[in-house]
């Protein structure tokens, strides 16, 4: 007779689950935690008062007055059953006692931890300048409401201090809005620190054309201020820009000082996980309790040689969040890893940019079709000799074509089998960051296999 039995398709011995953060990875893990079949307690942390809300918008839509900031709520896909303790910080993880220790003074025991703490807006570094009034960042949906008030009241200039893709669309936003404004970047182009030098040029010109002055190279020294109010800024070639809003687009602070004294492998870079969300303690020992989701997260991905990304991308904090939320409550042989080929889009000075792939995993690039003249192309990018990645440029369709040779590890440069395609294109450096240090730029950070810090060796007395 055979003894043969079903695998159960949820771990029954999983109780309690704590997710400390209440945004778009915490809210679909929630979720897809009751679609796995969980039933046991589900808690939710956040440390700011409001439900999850959609941070896209806020950099485009609400700037632009075309949505409220308050109202950009996440719709909720099936209701989660959850006791939800929003405002109040989590301080630390107690690994011994299984325990989150909040900032209110209480402790929540969980059988398996979500850490989805996300990341918040780099501060100006000089505290006295980034409290004149006018000195602004963008990360939260209170940060969008007071920005999107202060282009209604009309400045005279904005300053835009970093050209990522919050700082290009921010500068967008003004110019659509008729204000005068200026991005300085200390890098070469706007977007370099995501998609290298070519299309970093490319994008210099689009703002240049828009009415943006756009300074490329330099730094901001000082932010300065008459009674309390932002008054302009000096610059590291020696010039002054007058202003009165300045946004502070410098990159994003991942959220784990509060990690600090809990044993996992978490610091500057993210907390690291293996490819099925299990976060690793500070000795690279996988967890099998605690687990990771969302721009937090440091992963190793088999497409892009094992490094390990860090990724500020809404589709990757919703893909990874339900794989972890799957692993957190099934048996070890039903649990899968995370594999989804990471993707992004973003829309700015009328055009619609969208990537697969990690741009910045490369060493070459080729514009596969189109052209920078026309305002519409697809970019390969490579690296030893296969293809990584492709960002379209108002051409999105071609992507699911790239993506598929993404997953095959398709040889670079790709053949020039595109019906629109003239002459054989020719690849060049693509011009990106070094991956080993971090750049206020990217939206994906190849931390390589780098430790944050020297480790010393902990004996329990």
């Amino acid at each position: 007779m055979s003894t043969d039995r079903p695998l159960p398709q949820v771990d029954t011995s999983v109780r309690r689950v704590v997710v400390v953060g209440a945004s778009l990875a915490g809210l679909r893990a929630a979720e897809a935690l009751r679609d796995t079949g969980f039933t046991g307690e589900l808690t939710l942390v956040g440390d700011e008062r409001s439900f999850p809300y959609d941070r896209p918008p806020l950099s485009k839509q609400v700037l632009l007055g075309e949505v409220g900031a308050h109202d950009v709520g996440l719709p909720a896909r099936r209701p989660v059953d959850a006791r939800w303790r929003l405002g109040v910080r989590a301080t630390g993880v107690d690994p011994l006692r299984a325990q989150v220790v909040l900032a209110d003074g209480d402790r929540l025991p969980y059988d398996r931890l979500l850490i989805a703490t996300g990341t918040r807006a780099r501060p100006w570094p000089v505290p006295a300048e980034a409290a004149l009034d006018g000195v602004l960042t963008l990360r939260t949906g209170e940060d969008a409401a007071e920005l999107a008030q202060r282009l209604d009241a009309g400045p005279r200039r904005v300053l835009v201090i970093g050209a990522g893709f919050t700082g290009s669309e921010i500068a967008s936003a003004c110019r659509e809005r008729g204000l005068d404004v200026t991005v300085v970047e200390r890098g070469p182009a706007p977007l370099a620190g995501a998609l290298g030098g070519v299309l970093g040029g490319f994008a210099a010109d689009v703002q240049r054309a828009h009415g943006v002055d756009l300074r490329c190279g330099v730094t901001v020294t000082a932010l300065e201020g008459s009674r309390g109010r932002l008054t302009g800024a000096r610059l590291s070639d020696g010039s002054r820009v007058e202003a009165d809003v300045a946004v502070v687009c410098l990159g994003a602070v991942r959220n784990t000082e509060w990690l600090e004294g809990s044993w996992l492998a978490a610091g500057p870079r993210g907390v690291a996980c293996d490819a099925g969300c299990r976060a690793f303690d500070m000795y690279g020992i996988v967890t099998d309790d605690v687990y990771v989701a969302g721009d937090v997260a440091r992963f190793p991905h088999p497409l892009f040689e094992y490094q390990m990304l860090s990724l500020e991308h809404w589709g990757n904090a919703v893909a990874q969040a339900e794989v972890a939320a799957h692993n957190m409550v099934s048996p070890a042989p039903r649990r899968r890893p995370h594999l989804a080929v990471p993707a992004f889009w973003s829309s700015q000075f009328g055009l619609n940019i969208k990537s697969v792939g990690v741009p910045t995993f490369s060493d070459r690039v080729v514009i596969a079709q189109g052209s920078p003249e026309e305002g519409r192309m697809v970019a390969v990018y490579g690296y030893r000799g296969r293809v990584t990645a492709a960002v379209a440029v108002n051409r999105a369709k071609w992507l699911e074509h790239y993506e598929r040779m993404i997953e095959t590890a398709a040889p670079f440069p790709p053949p020039p089998d595109a019906a629109d395609l003239r002459g054989e294109p020719v690849p060049v450096p693509s011009d990106v960051p070094d991956p080993a240090v971090l750049s206020h730029g990217p939206t994906v950070a190849l931390t390589g296999h780098l430790p944050d810090r020297r480790l010393a060796l902990v004996r329990e007395r």
